[in-house]
């Protein structure tokens, strides 16, 4: 079994997460020359609802830093539940936009994770 990952560690890959996933919204509403602010809740909801529950699906806090095994995992879950809840509250679902959005929060929400394991993994060889 391996260790169990210390607290501090799972609050802060939560955190990078929702960060991140709010900064996908901004960014989408700033590249259509919308006022980021104004309506960044209304964008990032359904992306954050997505992404909590891909923290449950993933159990995030075994492993929450594993590229595949949490990242992946949250990636689909927060496109999937994040296009559903769009529909349902009636806002703009189009495929350029899953496509985008699917690209967007796989950089963000596993791009990180690799980042993570690539840099530990480079201190560690130097020792």
């Amino acid at each position: 079994m391996s260790p169990r990952p210390a607290p501090r560690t799972v609050t802060v890959a939560l955190i990078v997460d929702l960060v991140l996933v709010v900064v996908f919204a901004a960014i989408g509403r700033a590249s259509h020359h919308e006022d980021v602010l104004a309506g960044l809740v209304t964008t990032s909801w359904p992306f954050l609802v997505g992404a909590f529950a891909g923290w449950l699906v993933t159990r995030g806090w075994r492993a929450p830093l594993a590229p595949v095994r949490t990242g992946v995992g949250l990636w689909v879950t927060t496109v999937v539940i994040g296009m559903l809840l769009r529909v349902v509250s009636s806002q703009g679902v189009e495929l350029a936009f899953i496509i985008v959005a699917s690209i967007v929060l796989f950089v963000f929400l596993v791009g990180w994770r690799f980042a993570v394991r690539a840099i530990r993994g480079g201190r560690r060889s130097t020792r």
